[in-house]
């Protein structure tokens, strides 16, 4: 699913993004909702952060990877393996230093390889047309529930990927 917003994405760069299970369900600007192994995946797009939010009979799980205001930003490259009321999680990130030529490549095949797919969602904002946040949800017959995020800052040159793993 492809969506163009209106509203500018707010964060600035890669170092002001902060990871959290903690943080409340926020309106976000799109949604892609997805039935996954008895759960219900909901993959959210804030500005150009995200939320993805598992709900299954087990519990719910909530991640959040965007700024918030007053945490110190910083992304963790491998998180611990972490028990939640929704299963097992682990999230890892990287950050790529991109050329504007290279970036454009990458979001043109998150275009292809994202927007057109059952479990993808990408968010085009205004102003640039490679500022985009694009999550993508997969699971395989009986394996874990995996979804992938990018987040493209042009203004800085930066692409981050994050990779999250629950198993129910």
């Amino acid at each position: 699913m492809h969506t163009n917003i209106s509203a500018p994405f707010v964060d600035t760069k890669a170092d002001d993004l902060v990871w959290t299970l903690d943080h409340p369900v926020v309106e976000p600007l799109a949604t892609r909702t997805c039935r996954v192994r008895g759960a219900t995946v909901e993959l959210r797009v804030l500005g150009a952060s995200h939320q993805a939010v598992v709900r299954s009979a087990n519990g719910e799980l909530v991640e959040t990877v965007a700024c918030l205001p007053g945490v110190e930003g910083g992304l963790p490259e491998q998180g611990d393996p972490t028990e939640t009321p929704a299963g097992h999680y682990r999230f890892s990130s990287s950050v790529h230093n991109l050329s504007h030529s290279d970036l454009t490549r990458r979001v043109d095949v998150l275009h292809r390889e994202v927007a057109d797919t059952s479990g993808g969602l990408l968010v085009t904002f205004p102003g640039d047309p490679i500022a985009v946040t694009a999550l993508h949800l997969s699971s395989e017959q009986g394996g874990p529930v995996r979804w992938t995020t990018w987040h493209v800052y042009p203004q800085s040159g930066e692409l981050v990927t994050t990779a999250a793993t629950l198993i129910p």
